[in-house]
């Protein structure tokens, strides 16, 4: 299996609002963004609470998949941080650059 690479542009600490882990969609409280919403980010690394939390906020990123994802779709964030397809009412965080299913890691490009 060939690991997915990316490429984090801009890089951005923020206090994490509770555990969180590595590739997840990060809102602008430090927590899991909402299901639906705009997110700060992707977060780099898993943080503990009330720590430091890179976030990535632009930049070929790698997102854990929520559902299936088809490459070129736009994608949000479930209620999770994970990346899922978006509809007509979400947010777009980014574009899927690869085809994945739910639990896979999943290449997106993100433009803040």
């Amino acid at each position: 299996m060939t690991n997915k690479t990316y490429q984090p542009l801009l890089i951005h600490s923020v206090k994490a609002g509770s555990d969180v882990e590595e590739h997840r969609f990060i809102g602008f409280d430090g927590n899991y963004c909402s299901e639906g919403s705009k997110a700060l980010g992707v977060c780099d690394v898993s943080t503990e609470k009330d720590q430091f939390v890179p976030v990535t906020v632009f930049g070929f990123l790698l997102v854990t998949a929520g559902g299936t994802i088809e490459a070129g779709s736009a994608v949000t964030s479930d209620a999770n941080g994970k990346a899922v397809t978006a509809s007509e009412d979400n947010e777009i965080n980014g574009y899927a650059l690869d085809s994945a299913v739910a639990g896979q890691e999943v290449r997106i490009l993100r433009g803040i």
